[in-house]
Order: structure tokens, then C-alpha cells, then sequence
């Protein structure tokens, strides 16, 4: 019997030491991963905030190797409806405004941004399912008028894995289980949740896809590539869901959906842009957008497009219309000082509009500082009363955009 205890003993003490080996294993396995996925998470931070634009970095940083906007090209849908893996950067711009039965508005914004690691003729076929040579960035906002809260959040991602991408068809693009799915033709479901916050919304297609600037071609600059190709869709009759908290709230409204693709976007002394998306009540909408200079001018290449209600389209150039900042809102937390009420006119459209945001604070405060929301509109069109709500991007006000995009 004692012989029986000293070798039980032993044994135990075996299977003790396994243990404490397996456990230790395990341990270094997680701690490793946990340490190798932050080093990923900040490889693909850097290279999204990573500076691209400058073209007299052309050669050096290897932006010759990539396509880049150079020209007026036919549009081919579903497939330019998915990823342009030869270009630099991209990205799925969901914005949209939307209330309860009883009024309680909400703005919501959902971004997908892709961004090339290597230009197309370095990339190898690697066995790894992990291996990537593009990475995705999200942005998830949600304006709660009622509640005076405004949320933002990011996440990054290789896109490899399953674990972020974009495809034309079906359509798709998600990071994580953020994503836009088409369900149906012309049909689309989106989906987004962080912590209390979520949305699960029908997007449907109600116009089509409206190409910008010239045939799609947007310049933004004198020199050759600071153009991007660029497509809207301009009203996406929107229902759903939006949970704040544990009240979940029926909602209805209209979404807008941008698509963008290039190699070089802003140049010289470019730092950042205005960006107005507006869908009014006479079933008409409205993009303008103008890019400011370091001396608080507005470069000669702004642009927009006015689209009826029948869907038919009118290019709209720097001379067409006219933005007066109103007034202004200050951050407590960059600092930046933003316009806080705009009024364009058209002339030539007989249109004017008063624009002021649902809530002041809507600066999203994350890789890149901006000034993404959600606006009310009220005007005229023709002597006849209009109204209407939207979405403002306003980037370079906290900081220079130029070397970023």
C-alpha cells in the first residue's frame, strides 16, 4: 500500500506537471496571438494612414505601379459595383437619415475604405489563407438627435481570411460583421453593431447608379491621376432597425451610397474637402463638393451634380453654385473649428438651400479627425418651399488631408 501511495504519488504529480505545461502552452499560444494580431492591427492602421498622394512621390513610393484615374471610362455594372484592386485606395461610403413612426431621427454613416499593400505587378500567389495584399478599414457612426449623442467607431482588417473584402456579384463588402449584402436585384442589407449600438437596414435602389463629374471621372486636380472614378447612389428607400441601448426602434427614411476608386486624390497645396450629399423632399438630390487650399481658398476643380426626380442628371461646375458658411462650431476635443450652417444657391437652378446639422458635434475622432453628420435642409426652388436632410463630410480642418489620400 505505501509502495501503492508513493507511485499514486508520483503519478499525480506527472499529470500535475502535463497540466501545468499544457496550461503554460496554451498561454504562450494566446499571448503570442494576442501579441501578433495588435502588430497586424498596426501594420494596417499605418498603411491606410500611410501618405499617398503626393505626385512628385510618384516614382519613388511605387504609385506608378498602380492605376490611376486618368480619363473618361465606360462604367460596367455589377462588375464596377466591386473592389478595383489596382488602384490604391477605395471605398463604400453608406450614409443615411432615418426616423421612428413618432419622429425620433437618427443619422447613421457605415464606410468600408480599402487600401492596396503592394501595386499589382509585386504581388505572389502565397499558400496562406492569412496572406493579404490589400486591408480594409470601417467607420461606424450613429447620430441620436433625441438623445444628443453622437458615436463613431473604426475597425481594421486584412482582407484575407474571410475576414474583410468586397466583391461585385452578388455584391458585398464587410469588415468583421459590419457589411452590405445584396439580398435581391437592386436590394441591399445592412448591417452594423458596437457595444449598445445597432443598426439592420433594407436599402432599395429606387434611381440607379448616377456617375459624377465627367462620365465618372471626377478631377480634383491640375495633374495627371488627382482624379478619382466616382459613382452614387443617390436614394435608397431605407427600413429597419435601429437599437440603441435595449430600446430597438422601427425606422424609415432615405440613404445615399458612394463609390470611389484612385491612386492620388489630393496634390500640392490641397488639405481638405466639403462634401455635401442632400436628398429632398421633391424627390430630387443634390452632391456638391469643394476643395480648400492652405490659404483658405477653394480650388478652381470643385464640382456637383444635380439630379431630378426622374433621375436624369446635370453636371454642375465651380461656377454653377455658391457655399456661405453661416457659422461656425468649435471641438473640445481637436480643437478644429468647423462651419455649423451653410447656405448654397444655384442660380441657373432657381434653388437655394439652408443646411445646419442635426446635432453640432458629429466629429469623428479615430485614425483620421473629420466632421461626418447629419443635416436638415430647408429652401426654395422656384418660389416654391422645399425641404429635405442629408449628410456633410469635412475633412482638413483638424489637420492637412494632403499626403492622405
Amino acid at each position: 500500500m505505501r509502495i501503492f501511495n508513493s507511485q499514486f504519488s508520483i503519478f499525480k504529480c506527472q499529470r500535475l506537471g502535463r497540466k501545468i505545461a499544457l496550461v503554460v502552452s496554451v498561454l504562450l499560444v494566446l499571448v503570442l496571438a494576442v501579441m501578433l494580431a495588435r502588430q497586424s492591427k498596426s501594420l494596417v492602421r499605418a498603411q491606410l494612414a500611410a501618405p499617398t498622394s503626393q505626385l512628385s512621390n510618384y516614382l519613388t513610393n511605387g504609385l506608378s505601379n498602380y492605376s490611376y484615374a486618368d480619363g473618361p471610362r465606360k462604367f460596367a455594372f455589377p462588375a464596377d459595383s466591386g473592389p478595383h484592386n489596382d488602384f490604391q485606395t477605395e471605398w463604400w461610403y453608406y450614409t443615411g437619415n432615418v426616423q421612428t413612426p413618432d419622429g425620433r431621427h437618427f443619422g447613421y454613416q457605415l464606410t468600408f475604405f480599402r487600401r492596396a499593400l503592394v501595386p499589382p505587378a509585386e504581388r505572389q500567389p502565397r499558400s496562406s489563407d492569412w496572406a493579404a495584399d490589400q486591408v480594409y478599414m470601417a467607420h461606424f457612426a450613429l447620430t441620436d438627435v433625441a438623445g444628443k449623442r453622437f458615436q463613431s467607431f473604426e475597425r481594421f482588417e486584412r482582407g484575407a481570411a474571410g475576414l474583410a473584402g468586397a466583391q461585385a456579384s452578388p455584391f458585398k463588402v464587410w469588415l468583421d460583421d459590419w457589411s452590405v449584402v445584396q439580398v435581391e436585384p437592386n436590394v441591399y442589407r445592412l448591417r452594423a453593431s458596437q457595444g449598445d449600438l445597432a443598426l439592420d437596414l433594407q436599402l432599395q435602389d429606387r434611381k440607379g447608379p448616377v456617375l459624377q463629374g465627367d462620365q465618372g471621372y471626377s478631377q480634383k486636380g491640375p495633374n495627371p491621376g488627382n482624379a478619382s472614378y466616382y459613382y452614387s447612389l443617390t436614394r435608397l428607400e431605407t427600413s429597419g432597425t435601429v437599437r440603441v441601448g435595449s430600446a430597438t426602434y422601427q425606422v424609415s427614411g432615405s440613404s445615399w451610397m458612394d463609390h470611389e476608386w484612385s491612386t492620388s486624390y489630393l496634390t500640392g497645396d490641397q488639405i481638405g474637402w466639403d462634401w455635401f450629399a442632400l436628398q429632398l423632399d421633391d424627390n430630387s438630390e443634390l452632391m456638391v463638393f469643394q476643395i480648400r487650399k492652405a490659404d483658405g481658398s477653394v480650388d478652381p476643380f470643385a464640382s456637383g451634380t444635380l439630379v431630378a426626380p426622374d433621375g436624369t442628371t446635370r453636371r454642375l461646375t465651380r461656377d454653377d453654385f455658391q457655399i456661405t458658411v453661416g457659422a461656425t462650431w468649435r471641438s473640445p476635443r481637436s480643437g478644429a473649428t468647423y462651419p455649423a450652417a451653410w447656405t448654397i444657391k444655384i442660380p441657373s437652378a432657381n434653388l437655394m438651400l439652408d443646411i445646419k446639422p442635426y446635432l453640432a458635434d458629429q466629429e469623428l475622432n479615430l485614425s483620421f479627425t473629420y466632421w461626418e453628420g447629419a443635416v436638415q435642409i430647408r429652401g426654395e426652388r422656384a418660389d416654391r418651399a422645399v425641404s429635405g436632410s442629408g449628410y456633410i463630410e469635412m475633412t482638413g480642418y483638424a489637420g492637412s488631408m494632403g499626403g492622405q489620400f
